[in-house]
């Protein structure tokens, strides 16, 4: 690679690619350039490149990559959401496995492929998962990202894995909500939320998932990677702890069960991870939950 070089970012009207995007200015060493269904949208940069292309339409990507030949693509775009993916399996598959795949086929050989991956490969039975655990997903979102996760380790080319889980943060204009973005709204609106006190997470901040893709951008060690924050708290918890730090009326918030929210996809129950591979391997350095809420509040503040 050559002393300056040009990363591809896919989902960049995203939160992740905002967040990654955003950072272009401390990065001389990095030409950005940035991707995303449609027309550019105002989560990305002016100073940025931007070429629209829908990645599951595999001429457009193949003609994207000749344009960019890019030395890493950070590919962020997926459709995460876990519900819209189990009634939808086709579309589901479509944009994360057909996707993942085309960017494999028809980027240059020596591109970096640095892929954003998640929990939900795991079914959540044991709590705390280090990157040798054998996956085990139970939705279709899951095994859709478990596929790509395999085309990714299977494609002979340079490559990093990130797992990662219950992304929060803020950006305008964001076409998608997020759950700290979802508490915060609803409770300044005084309305009722009823929040799952089953489900076990550790919540990452955008900021920090972005820093480690960067990281694992400029690394040549390839493998699988655990991000996310370095603690873990019930998804009811969390949300207590959103309306504290935000000064809101936490009584608005309710427990519920996970089969009483009956929601269509199975969501796995416990899914804290280990990130110590990633801090020693490129230093990655996790923030709490805490002091990601308190970052989030004070760039909502500023804003």
């Amino acid at each position: 690679m050559s002393d300056v070089i040009t990363v591809l970012v896919t989902g960049a009207n995203g939160l992740l690619g905002n967040a990654l995007l955003s950072q272009y200015k401390k990065h001389p060493n990095i030409t950005f350039v940035a991707t995303g269904r449609g027309e550019r949208r105002r989560a990305v940069p002016e100073g940025v490149d931007y070429v629209a292309c829908d990645l599951t339409n595999e001429m457009e990507v193949k003609t994207t990559m000749t344009k960019v030949n890019p030395d890493v693509v950070i590919h962020g775009a997926a459709m995460t959401q876990v519900d819209h993916c189990e009634t939808n399996p086709d579309d589901c598959n479509r944009a994360n496995v057909d996707a993942t795949k085309y960017i494999v086929d028809h980027s240059p050989v020596y591109t970096r492929i640095v892929f954003i991956s998640t929990d939900f490969v795991f079914d959540g039975k044991q709590a705390m998962y280090r990157e040798s655990d054998v996956p085990n997903p139970i939705s279709e979102y899951g095994r859709s990202k478990h596929k790509a996760e395999t085309l990714v380790q299977q494609s002979g080319r340079s490559f990093a894995i990130l797992r990662t889980m219950l992304v929060y943060g803020y950006a305008p204009n964001l076409s998608r909500t997020n759950i700290v973005l979802w508490v915060v709204e609803s409770l300044l609106q005084n309305k009722p939320i009823r929040v799952v006190n089953d489900q076990f997470r550790g919540p990452t901040l955008v900021d920090n998932l972005a820093d480690a893709s960067l990281l694992a951008a400029t690394s040549k060690v390839n493998g699988i990677f655990h991000i996310s924050s370095s603690d873990y708290i019930s998804m009811y918890h969390f949300a207590k702890k959103i309306a504290h730090i935000w000064n809101l009326d936490d009584t608005l918030i309710a427990p519920i069960s996970t089969e009483d929210l009956g929601q269509p996809a199975a969501r796995p129950p416990k899914t804290g991870f280990v990130v110590d591979k990633a801090m020693q391997t490129f230093n990655f350095l996790p923030v709490s939950i805490d002091e990601g809420l308190h970052i989030l509040k004070k760039r909502m503040n500023d804003q």
